[in-house]
Order: C-alpha cells, then structure tokens, then sequence
C-alpha cells in the first residue's frame, strides 16, 4: 500500500475509534483497536485527552498492551501503568524486546518495579536484571541479544542448512555475526554475500573482518552517529573482552535520533521532551514554572542593571524607547550562533580540535554584523531623531553587543558541555542574561557618557 494512502486509512481508523467512543459503542471500539497496529493505538492514546486515554487502554486487547506500552512516550506511559495492578505489567512485558523491557521498568517507581518484577516467572526475571544492569542512554541499554551466530569454518551451505532448521531470523537481520570457540567476534556475513556465493565456500572466505562493532558502555548518541556515517541496519555489541553480548538495529537508533531532535526543540523552550501534550493542568503547569521563574530572575537582573540609568532615562525619555532594539538584535544574533552550535555538537561536528575556529569564526561575523547594523540603526535614529549624537550611541552599543552575542552564542554551549550541563536546556538562558545585560549597559552607559 502506497505511504500516503496508508496514511489516510490509519487516520480513518482513528476518527471511528473516536466517533465509536463518543457513542458508546465499546464493543465496535475493541474490534478497531484489535485490527490496528500497535504503533497507531499508541499514537492515538497519545492523541487523547485523560479521560478518554482511560477508557481506550481498558479496551485494549491484553495481548497486545506490551506492544503498544512500547511504543508510548515515558510520560503517557507512566499515566497508563500507574493504573495497573503489577502484574498486568509483568504480563504485557513478557514478549517485549530487551531493550524496551529495560526502558518500561526504569520508568517506573521503585515500588511499583519491586512489585512488577516479582510478578515475573524466573525467565522474564532474569531478563529484566540484566535489562537494567547496563547504564541508562548506552548501547547496553538498547541492545537486543536476539544474534545468530556461525562458525568461521563452515562452509555457507551449512550456514544455510542451519538456517533453515532455525525456522526464523530476528526482525532487521542483515548480518550473521561469526564468532570464535570463546563467543569473540572477529566479523560480520552480510545475507546477500551468504545467498549469492556457491555453498561449499568457506565463511571465513567471505566474512568482512573489519566489520566494526560497538563496545557496551558506548553513549546511545554516538551509535546513532555510527549508524548514520557507516549506513548500518544493525551492529554488534561486545563487552571490554570482545564477547558478543547482542546486537542495535536501525528501528531503536531511529528512536534515538527522533529523542534527541525533540530534546534539543523542546529543551530551549524549558519542556520535557517526554511531556504528555495532553497531560493534567495542574501538572503542566508546575513543569513550566520552574523555567518561567529562571526567567523572571534573568529579568529582574537586567532590570536591576537598568535602574542604574534612572537619572539618565529621566533626563532623556528618547532613550527608553530606543531601548529595548540593542538587547533584542543581540538576543536574535545570539540565538543564531548558539542554535548553530548545539547542532553542531549534537552532531559531533564540534570538538576540541576545532572550537578556537569555531570562536574565530563566530567573532568575525559579529564583527561585521555589528558594523553593518550599527551604521544601519545609527543613520536612522540620527534622522528620525536629528541628533547624531544619538545615533552614534546606539550604534557603539549595537555593535558591541552584536559581538558579545556572537562570542556568548559559541562560548557559551562549550562551557556548558564541559560542564557536563545540557547546552539545549540552560543554554538559551544564560545566553538571554549575557545579552540583555551587555546591551543595557553599553547603551544607556553610554548615553550617561555622552548625553549627560
């Protein structure tokens, strides 16, 4: 079925889930919801409101809710298993991969995990140990240990005999991962090359032995980078010793990348990533004040440095309409730069190597913003105002803080990261403080200077 017309039938799915529930038509609701992919319930529990939420998870088919859990964001997925008795939960994660079984039991309260994982049978238990044994955000965290290993001394038509008596290959197999007598790997057999070689090749022959893998304690972020340059569809996972421990594919590195692009969007903005759109208001709104309260300190900071003018201002009321242009070019100049850079980072184009460049080069450029735009604001408030007093002052004031935006823009995210603080998250702030600030300063001092 073509994407787009795929689409159009799972939104006429969703609009009869909603028209059936708003009708009471329950039973019409659980036969939808059991002819829909787990990925469009979730999408569409995502898409409601509390209460309907409610309603939508009871008539979810039991079978399928570990699925569907899977698929949740971490917020609306805690809403739903906080209404569940443990082990409903222990049951809806029984089938589930290990790296999203991991995922579902860290998000949960330590009681309710206590309760879920001694709701489990031995098997499930021991997964779930291990699931949550490696780092959270590492390659040991979303690996699947589901790998078909061969022998580097076979022949590739007992590779392919094997094969057949296994019955099934896991989801996403591209590679069969060849291993030594301890469990070592020492390379990769692509499926194409095991199809289109005669069978009484020997795998050693044919296996590419500079296959990389990834060690387990690796960051996700740098997978998700390894995947994109290498083009991979899956990678092994060793542990310090080589051992074949499991293998990522390409699905959970998509995941990755989608999270950290809505980590650095929402973070800006002060929001959680994983915040349910839909979530109480009460809830939401304590989320958001705690960033509005950064923010009203920030401006109360630049107030406090304004009233050092009150004399000023009162003397020339001109400057407090021409006030409020010098912080807001620097604020947008800076925003730039800094966007620039956190992109930059995020996607490991910025380094050590390279951050004096970076500086240079962020410097130069508000260099000569700074000059065209001063000129720019100064023959305009110089008319407008016919004094060219005025219009020099602003535009030493604009320039200085364009370069200050330009140098907090690129300095900032860097100090930040070595500091081990999210630049997305507290970056934008700091950067707002910095530019009010000097741009307040240096236009109004300046003015007190010149003008007074």
């Amino acid at each position: 079925m073509p994407e787009a017309l795929e689409q159009d039938y799972t939104l006429q799915q969703l609009q009869q889930v909603t028209l059936a529930l708003n009708s009471g038509q329950f039973v019409q609701v659980r036969r939808i919801l059991a002819e829909t992919a787990p990925c469009d319930t979730a999408l569409l529990l995502e898409s409601s409101p509390h209460k309907v939420r409610t309603q939508l998870w009871k008539l979810v088919d039991p079978d399928i809710q570990g699925d569907v859990l899977e698929e949740l964001s971490e917020d609306v997925r805690l809403g739903i298993i906080a209404k569940m008795k443990p082990e409903l939960i222990a049951a809806a994660t029984e089938d589930m991969d290990d790296d999203d079984l991991g995922e579902v039991l860290r998000s949960l309260p330590d009681t309710v995990y206590h309760d879920v994982v001694s709701s489990m049978d031995t098997q499930d238990r021991e997964r779930a140990t291990q699931a949550l044994s490696y780092q959270e955000r590492s390659a040991g965290a979303l690996m699947n240990s589901d790998t078909v290993t061969i022998r580097a001394d076979v022949s590739l038509d007992v590779v392919l005999r094997y094969l057949r008596l296994r019955g099934d290959l896991p989801d996403g197999t591209d590679d069969l991962y060849v291993v030594d007598k301890d469990n070592c790997f020492i390379g990769a057999l692509p499926l194409s090359t095991l199809l289109t070689n005669p069978p009484d090749h020997l795998v050693q022959a044919l296996m590419d032995e500079d296959k990389e893998s990834i060690p387990i304690s690796m960051d996700e972020t740098e997978v998700a980078q390894l995947f994109e340059r290498h083009n991979w569809i899956s990678a092994a996972v060793v542990d310090d010793n080589n051992h074949l421990l499991g293998r990522i594919t390409i699905d959970d590195i998509v995941d990755v990348i989608r999270e950290d692009a809505e980590h650095s969007l929402l973070s800006m903005a002060g929001l959680d990533d994983e915040e349910d759109t839909f979530a109480p208001v009460l809830k939401s709104s304590r989320r958001r004040s705690i960033w509005l309260g950064i923010n009203l300190l920030t401006a109360l900071l630049a107030a406090f440095v304004a009233s050092f003018f009150e004399n000023t201002l009162d003397i020339l009321p001109v400057l407090a309409v021409l006030n409020g242009i010098v912080p807001s070019m620097g604020g947008v100049a800076g925003s730039q730069t800094l966007t620039l850079v956190i992109r930059g980072i995020a996607l490991g184009h910025i380094n050590q190597t390279n951050q004096r460049f970076i500086l240079g080069k962020e410097l130069a450029i508000g260099a000569l913003n700074g000059l065209l735009w001063s000129l720019l604001i100064a023959g305009v408030v110089a008319l407008w105002k016919w004094d060219f007093t005025l219009g020099a002052v602003i535009a030493f004031a604009m320039f200085m803080n364009l370069l200050a935006a330009g140098i907090a823009g690129a300095s900032i995210p860097l100090i930040l990261k070595r500091m081990k603080i999210d630049p997305a998250l507290a970056g934008s702030v700091v950067l707002t403080t910095v530019t009010d600030i000097v741009g307040i300063f240096a236009f109004l001092g300046t003015a007190t200077w010149f003008l007074t």
